[in-house]
C-alpha cells in the first residue's frame, strides 16, 4: 500500500448561508494509499461527509489542494469532476437508492452499460454473495441484501476508489456485519481503496487506519497493527 491515491493539503470547506458561515473543514491534511481501508469516525457535523463528498467529486473545496494520484481535483470544474467520478469512484450510501422496478441484475447492469471495462452484473453480484438473488426485485430483498446490491452496483465499473457513507446505518448488527464483510471482500479481491464513514466505532477494527474527526479537522490518526476479522464483529 505504498502508492498514494489521495493527498490533501490544507483543505477547507466553508458553507455560507446569508450572513452565517459554517466551517465544515478547517485545513485537513492526509494521504490515503492504494488498497487501504480507512474508517472515518467522529460526531455529526465534524466534517466526515464533507471530506468524502470532495474526495468523490460531488463538491468543491473552498481552499487548499486535493489530488487523486496526479490529478488535482481542486482544479477541476463540474464537467471534469463528473468525468473523474465516472471513471474512478464508486459510492455506497446509507440508503440504497435502487430502482424498484428493476431486478438486482438490472440495477447493476445500468452501471455496466456506461463503464469502460465493467464486470458482468452476475460477477459483481457473486462477489457480494447475491448471485442466487439476482433476478429478485428490491422489494423481495432484505435491507442487507439491498445494500449488497448497491455495493455490487458501485463496484461493477471496477472503480479504484469506493467511498461509503454510513453503509450500515440502517441495518441491524447481523446484517451490518454481512455488508462490512462484502466491502472487505471487495477490498481484498479487487484492491479497491475503501473509505468508510461510520458512527459505529466497532467497525474501525477491520480498517488499516482510522481517522478521528472533530470540528472540521483530523484530531487523531490510528494505524491498526492487527486488523480484526469481520466474523468477530458484534454490536
Amino acid at each position: 500500500m505504498s502508492d498514494v491515491v489521495f493527498t490533501a493539503k490544507d483543505l477547507t470547506k466553508t458553507y455560507v448561508s446569508g450572513e452565517t458561515q459554517v466551517h465544515a473543514l478547517r485545513g485537513v491534511n492526509l494521504e490515503i494509499s492504494a488498497g487501504e481501508v480507512v474508517v472515518l469516525l467522529g460526531p455529526s457535523g465534524s466534517g466526515k461527509s464533507t471530506l468524502l463528498n470532495i474526495m468523490g467529486g460531488l463538491d468543491h473545496a473552498t481552499s487548499g489542494e486535493l489530488s487523486f494520484k496526479d490529478l488535482r481535483l481542486t482544479d477541476l470544474d463540474d464537467r471534469g469532476l463528473t468525468s473523474y467520478r465516472r471513471r474512478h469512484v464508486g459510492f455506497v450510501f446509507q440508503f440504497y437508492n435502487l430502482i424498484p422496478s428493476l431486478t438486482a441484475y438490472e440495477n447493476v447492469a445500468l452501471v455496466t452499460e456506461i463503464a469502460d471495462d465493467p464486470m458482468r452484473p452476475e460477477e459483481a453480484l457473486a462477489l457480494v454473495g447475491l448471485e442466487p438473488r439476482m433476478h429478485h426485485f428490491p422489494a423481495q430483498l432484505s435491507g442487507g441484501e439491498q445494500q449488497r446490491v448497491a455495493i455490487a452496483r458501485a463496484i461493477a465499473k471496477r472503480p479504484e476508489v469506493l467511498l461509503c457513507d454510513e453503509p450500515t446505518g440502517a441495518l441491524d448488527s447481523r446484517t451490518g456485519v454481512r455488508v462490512i464483510d462484502a466491502l472487505m471482500k471487495v477490498n481484498a479481491e479487487l484492491g479497491t481503496t475503501t473509505v468508510i464513514i461510520t458512527h459505529n466505532a466497532i467497525i474501525q477494527e477491520v480498517a488499516h487506519r482510522v481517522l478521528f474527526f472533530s470540528d472540521g479537522q483530523i484530531s487523531k490518526a490510528v494505524t491498526n497493527e492487527a486488523r480484526r476479522a469481520v466474523a468477530e464483529l458484534q454490536w
